[in-house]
């Protein structure tokens, strides 16, 4: 599929994550080398249901990226939290960089759009949300100012630039924890639709090999986070298939991985069939086995054919080991057609997110921003407002995720629910703490093993001497040291019979790192 850039309601078209805890403003010092806490299912069940902050960062106008160039307002911490509070629990932003690189050999990355890149990343990161960022408008060919192209000459250029342009965005987010993913580029090729070249193909990868490389090379989390590699064009078919593709080695990762685990993951796309899902006009409007009428359903690209794509991704990566993420999927607004559309809109994205999920991929919904005739939006970035409840409640509910009752972090008050008690011997508790020098993170599971439901919960436990928490996720803190009392959010205070939540917070040490003790829910000691 193609990528291009619409200006039919200013719409970007795209054609054809891991975690030990995120943290309130509150990043890990850039000496931290630490294993990511999850394994690569685990990794997919936890970044849930993804949305794409798409033509924002990525817009460019004159070769000058800026996040309004496309139609879009300036994005704002209520738009990120309202995504959150629908349910999403991973971003991924777009970034074009564009002319605001500087010139060789340094190719300085103007200090102004990293702080940007930044502060739009901090809106997602420090809600606990996983956030994805790459280098998405610098390899096509139609914008103005593209270098990272496949086919030209040139190369030796290109790939310098390239190493160092992802060392400073790499050194830029070093800190960051394992919540933060890189993608080392979108749609790459050399813009016709047949089979890939030789040539070019063997360019991506090394595009790909580069990237691994210098991200690893600058130490911290960068040595062990979860890194998103493509192949030609994002496409599957040629991606799993036998056309070239080449997964980069990760031979400069942190020892501490364990050599059984990856920390690379597969990025493809999925707007199959396009006739339906991005081509602007009324014929082709209605998807799947529901379709009632045949003459507005395509001959080609339902249900069983997602599922035989979505399959030749796990054949070729996830029985291995390497994740995969549909990073962008979706279907344009084509009601002024057929007012059913939307039925089947929902139809498709939760078809495609239960497959991926079915095949151990996660999946990131792409929303242009523009809502209307044509448009992939599902919020209004003006107003804060969500515009297609309908596929959103389609996404969520395939992905296993759960809404928040609105667009805040956690309570700041305990909850009004008065909580049942969990008798004793119905609670299960694990720890994962990750340390360094001074710091640590720790993600608590809380299994319910009892066999009634548990409607409100206050986790305690007593912390090492020495430790202090600084941040935390998915529940209310106090004290910050001591003996402490964990009271959960707005949306996982319910624990049905063998259901479980993860919490999770940051902390300091004066070393000594050790998991806390004497976990009690409600009262009652947690095994």
């Amino acid at each position: 599929m193609s990528s291009t850039v619409r200006r039919a309601g200013l719409a970007f078209f795209a054609a054809t994550l891991a975690f030990a805890g995120a943290v309130y403003g509150v990043t890990r010092p850039a000496s931290a080398d630490v294993t990511a806490q999850l394994t690569a299912p685990q990794l997919v069940a936890d970044m849930g249901a993804g949305w794409n902050l798409g033509n924002q960062l990525e817009a460019s106008n004159n070769g000058i990226p800026s996040e309004t160039a496309w139609g879009n307002p300036v994005i704002t911490q209520a738009l990120i939290d309202r995504v959150k509070a629908s349910g999403f629990k991973t971003i991924r932003i777009p970034v074009s960089y564009l002319g605001n690189i500087g010139a060789a050999p340094n190719y300085t990355v103007g200090s102004a759009w990293l702080n940007r890149i930044a502060e739009v990343v901090n809106y997602a990161y420090n809600q606990g949300l996983y956030v994805l960022i790459n280098m998405h408008g610098d390899g096509y060919k139609t914008v103005t100012g593209s270098w990272l192209i496949c086919d030209s000459s040139d190369q030796t250029t290109i790939k310098d630039k390239y190493q160092k342009v992802w060392q400073q965005i790499a050194t830029k987010f070093q800190s960051y924890n394992e919540h933060l993913i890189f993608e080392s580029m979108n749609e790459e090729f050399d813009g016709q639709y047949g089979n890939p070249t030789s040539a070019c193909y063997s360019n991506i990868n090394a595009y790909n090999q580069i990237f691994v490389d210098t991200v690893r090379k600058t130490g911290g989390t960068n040595a062990s986070r979860w890194l998103l590699v493509p192949g030609w064009n994002t496409n599957i078919e040629y991606t799993a298939g036998n056309y070239g593709f080449v997964l980069p080695t990760d031979q400069y990762r942190s020892s501490s991985i364990p050599s059984s685990e990856q920390r690379l993951m597969i990025s493809v796309h999925y707007y199959d069939p396009w006739d339906f899902t991005g081509q602007e006009d009324g014929n082709i409007t209605q998807w799947g086995s529901a379709a009632t009428n045949p003459a507005k359903k395509s001959t080609w690209g339902q249900e069983d054919y997602m599922d035989t794509m979505l399959k030749k991704m796990y054949d070729a990566f996830v029985v291995r080991g390497y994740p995969v993420f549909v990073g962008e999927y979706g279907s344009i607004d084509k009601t002024s057609y057929d007012s059913a559309n939307n039925t089947y809109r929902a139809n498709f994205a939760r078809a495609l997110v239960s497959t991926a999920k079915k095949y151990g991929a996660a999946t990131a919904y792409w929303d242009n921003g523009y809502n209307g005739q044509h448009g992939f939006g599902l919020f209004n970035r003006s107003s804060v407002t969500v515009t297609q409840q309908s596929i959103i409640t389609a996404i969520i509910n395939a992905a296993g995720s759960q809404p928040t009752s609105s667009p805040t972090t956690s309570p700041t008050t305990p909850p009004t629910t008065t909580p049942t008690t969990s008798p004793s011997g119905t609670c299960r508790v694990s720890n994962a703490v990750n340390a360094w020098n001074t710091g640590l993170t720790n993600n608590i599971t809380i299994t319910n093993t009892g066999t009634a439901a548990i409607n409100g919960w206050t986790l305690t436990f007593t912390l090492a001497t020495g430790q202090t928490i600084t941040s935390g996720w998915s529940a209310t803190y106090s004290p910050a040291s001591g003996t402490v009392s964990a009271t959960n959010a707005s949306y996982n205070g319910a624990l049905a019979a063998g259901g479980s939540t993860t919490i999770g917070y940051q902390a300091t040490h004066t070393g000594n790192a050790a998991a806390p003790t004497g976990f009690k829910l409600n009262g009652s000691a947690c095994g």
